[in-house]
């Protein structure tokens, strides 16, 4: 595996520092080249840790409730169970648990964190923080904490940011947390969106190093005006819950599949290709993808048009379903338990979601 150079050691040619420019444009303001972004502090991850309910729902289970199979189910998204919250399991609870794990791994007193993000789509209430109360469970009293939704692009999202703080020298660490409990905005009479979410949290512990490992690139970028694609409409201030609401199931999550599943390999595959060219990286460098887990389908086509082998794809759907902002760090724990990566590896996070938002970050551990 070829090293990753410091920024400020890195020369690109005239032509990949065009190139550069044409991927940047793809992109919002923070993905600067590497190239312009000397820096001697990294974000590296120094923890992980994630959690999900103990309840499952089998396929089996969800052939009885709407008209579907599980070989219709597994075919079409590589789902096979979904871990499902109970009445006293909320987001802020499963995003503590997953937390807890991570500072763990760290070694990190909560007492010493700076900031904690929280990102969700299904908050424990409108208002406060979710990450207001993950702050309180952990009594990590000196934090900064806010949420983030961007939907399942959000872990990612949290990341991008939390990478700007460490770098500049603004903080020493952070706490990143994608938690969501889905099956609470779930529609359980429409079996083409039932069947795929899932609950759970999962976290990293993030910390400012000058070692050279850590957070390498960052991109990020977003298309509003493909919002109807994925939605949940209600309640909010354009369907308040005072005002009756023309269709009953605009409190439930809205999908058109067909759109999305071609926007989200697009978006995936514009996303690593940036991540690798901006950092001068091929295939051979990296070690692994962990995608945001939407379908199954969808991940093995854009790995596929990366020309990206199995083994450098880790794929979990199968026993989580979609957890949204949750699905890659809780994928990310797993891929670390299971041994298939190890510090010094390069990983590609990346993920697709409601928004439109999509995002990627190239990590050396």
């Amino acid at each position: 595996m070829n090293p990753i150079r410091h920024s400020q050691d890195k020369k690109i040619s005239p032509s990949k520092q065009q190139n550069n420019s044409k991927h940047a444009n793809m992109s919002n303001g923070m993905n600067k080249s590497i190239n312009d972004r000397s820096t001697s502090y990294r974000a590296a991850i120094t923890g992980c840790g994630s959690f999900v309910p103990d309840k499952i729902l089998t396929n089996e289970d969800l052939a009885k409730m709407v008209d579907t199979t599980d070989e219709w189910i597994t075919t079409r998204t590589g789902i096979k169970v979904r871990h499902i919250t109970t009445g006293s399991e909320t987001t802020a609870y499963l995003a503590t648990e997953a937390a807890k794990k991570a500072l763990a791994k760290a070694n990190l007193d909560p007492a010493e964190l700076e900031l904690i993000i929280v990102a969700t789509i299904t908050p424990e209430m409108v208002f406060p923080s979710t990450a207001s109360f993950v702050q309180r469970s952990l009594h990590a009293k000196k934090a900064w904490v806010f949420d983030l939704c961007a939907a399942c692009s959000g872990f990612v999202y949290g990341l991008s940011i939390v990478q700007q703080f460490l770098e500049s020298g603004r903080f020493k660490n952070a706490l990143v947390i994608g938690a969501e409990t889905l099956t609470k905005i779930t529609d359980w009479t429409d079996r083409t969106s039932c069947i795929l979410f899932g609950d759970g949290a999962g976290a990293v512990v993030l910390e400012r190093q000058n070692t050279g490992r850590g957070i390498l690139y960052s991109t990020m970028s977003s298309d509003g005006e493909r919002w109807e694609a994925l939605n949940c409409q209600a309640y909010g201030s354009r369907y308040p819950a005072d005002k009756k609401l023309d269709d009953p199931k605009k409190i439930y999550m809205q999908i058109k599949g067909r759109e999305v599943y071609q926007q989200a390999i697009r978006r995936i595959v514009e996303a690593v290709t940036e991540c690798l060219h901006v950092c001068d990286l091929g295939l051979d460098d990296i070690k692994m993808m962990i995608s945001h887990q939407m379908n199954g389908r969808i991940i093995e086509s854009a790995a596929r048009r990366l020309k990206l082998p199995d083994e450098k794809v880790f794929i979990n759907i199968a026993e989580y379903g979609n957890t949204s902002a949750a699905s890659v760090p809780i994928a990310f724990d797993g891929c670390v338990k299971q041994g298939k990566i190890k510090q010094g590896d390069i990983v590609i996070f990346v993920a697709f979601g409601a928004g439109l938002t999509w995002g990627a970050s190239v990590i050396q551990l």
